[in-house]
Order: C-alpha cells, then structure tokens, then sequence
C-alpha cells in the first residue's frame, strides 16, 4: 500500500547537470528514475521535490533530479528506467530548447522501451518537437489549450482494465486543480483513454480565444501511449504544489510511472481509492 504521504520541507540533492548519474551506491532492485526539470512558468521548485517522494515513498523508486539538460545525450539516460519531465520551454524560447542531441537521445530511450511520465504543463513544452508530438498523444499549443479558473472536478475512470486503474473506483475527486481542455491530438497517436473529466464552460468567467461549443465537454485527464517499445503515462493533474500533495494525485501519479517503467503495476490501491 502506498504510504500515507506527509509532506514537509524536504532537502533535496538536486543534480543539475545534464549527464546526472545514480551514484556506485544505487540500489539495482528499485526503477531508476530521472526528473528534468529547471525552467518552467510553473512552481517547479515547489512540485519537484513532491515527485520525487511520491515515487520513493513508494519504496520501489530511485529518483535523481536534473535541473540543466541542455546538452544532454544518451549517456544522460544510460543508467536510468524512467524519465519523468516536469519542463517547459517558454514556447518558441529556443535558448531553453535541450538541443538536438538530447532530444534524439530521448526518443531513442523511450523507443528502446523505457518509460516516460509527461506531468501537467510539460505538454506545453517543445512546440514543434515532432517525435515529442507523438509520445504526447496530446499537447498544449498556440490557440490550442485552455482552462477554467480552478476547481473542483470529478475525474471518471474510463478502463478498468488497464494495469495504472485496475481497481479504482470511479469517480476520483480532485480539489481546486487546473482541468485542461482543447489540447491539440495528434494523428495516428493512439491515446489509451485512462481517466477523464467534464469541463463544464459556464465556469469560464474570462474570455477565451478558443471556440467552447455547447454547455460542455469531456476531455482527458489521464492517458497512455506507446512510442516504439516503450511505454509514456501522462497526466494533466497537479497544477501547484498542493495539488501534487493530494493524495489521488499521488496513488495516479505513482501507479502510472510504475507502468511507464515496468509495464505492469504492483503497488496496491490504497482503501479509500479502491472499489
């Protein structure tokens, strides 16, 4: 069972360099993780480090946080299981562009069959990035891409079959969070439906650029796809820290990162989640 997750200030050792390694002393039972993150308009510094205990709390992740990827290649990636990317490039900002070597090198990770975790505003990121298309299943991109203010939704659960939401009830509450609508889907991508939510357009007090027909629509909150051999989880969730801290953020979050990793998903469903 996923542990009863307390947060308090925690003390990370941030590597920020673009070729971060385990240390001689990593543990090889655990998934090798890598977060990259290090720009962003969103609070990354206050959402990393809770990525990084919601994976290891689980006590079957090893987590190592790079905050500078520019210039990264595939040795950045030799000793790792799973990237997650908690990252964005200011849109057309090529300076914070990783470079081509490390964008090649991503693509070759998670199509030799790694895992990769998109979260939140990271399908913003890299506008243009074809093959980063294509592992996204769906991105935020100009005149695509909005949301209400912030609330209250109920995620539905749409596979009770698929290994990350085998036995969760449906639906799951999410509190005060961002619902993400009108993301840009990409042909030939098959984006595995997971979980999604009604994004109600009477709650939108602000003028949006993009057409909202009718008094709402469903959209995707979680989903999977593949790319070559490997296997991508993505979720929309966790606009701020407090929205990662919540617990059904954690249980999905966990339990998508295990599948993207592994293709299979051990850790149990905590009761108050389960159906």
């Amino acid at each position: 069972m996923l542990k009863k997750l307390v947060f308090v200030p925690l003390i990370c050792s941030f590597v920020a360099t673009a070729v971060a390694q385990p240390p001689p002393e990593f543990d090889p039972e655990k998934i090798q993780t890598l977060i990259v993150t290090g720009r962003h308009v969103h609070d990354w510094r206050g959402t990393t480090p809770v990525l990084k205990q919601i994976l290891e709390d689980t006590g079957e992740f090893e987590v190592r946080v790079a905050e500078e990827f520019r210039g990264a290649g595939p040795e950045s990636f030799a000793s790792y299981d799973l990237v997650v990317v908690n990252y964005y490039d200011r849109g057309a900002n090529a300076e914070l562009r990783w470079g081509e070597r490390a964008d090649r090198a991503l693509e070759e990770f998670v199509r030799s069959g790694k895992g990769l975790v998109l979260y939140h505003l990271a399908l913003g990121a890299f506008n243009g990035w074809t093959e980063y298309e294509r592992m996204s299943g769906a991105n935020w991109r100009p005149n695509m891409g909005h949301h209400s203010p912030r609330h209250d939704f109920e995620v539905d659960i749409e596979d009770n079959d698929h290994p990350i939401t085998r036995g969760l009830r449906s639906p799951l509450s999410i509190t005060n969070d961002e619902l993400y609508a009108n993301l840009q889907r990409h042909d030939g991508v098959d984006m595995h439906m997971l979980g999604t939510a009604w994004d109600d357009h009477s709650l939108y007090t602000e003028r949006v650029r993009q057409p909202i027909p009718g008094p709402g629509l469903t959209q995707p909150i979680l989903w999977a796809t593949r790319f070559g051999d490997g296997r991508v989880f993505v979720t929309t969730l966790g606009h701020a820290r407090e929205n990662v801290e919540a617990d059904a953020f954690a249980m999905t979050f966990a339990r998508g990162a295990e599948w993207a990793a592994t293709g299979d998903v051990t850790l149990p469903i905590p009761a108050e989640f389960a159906e």
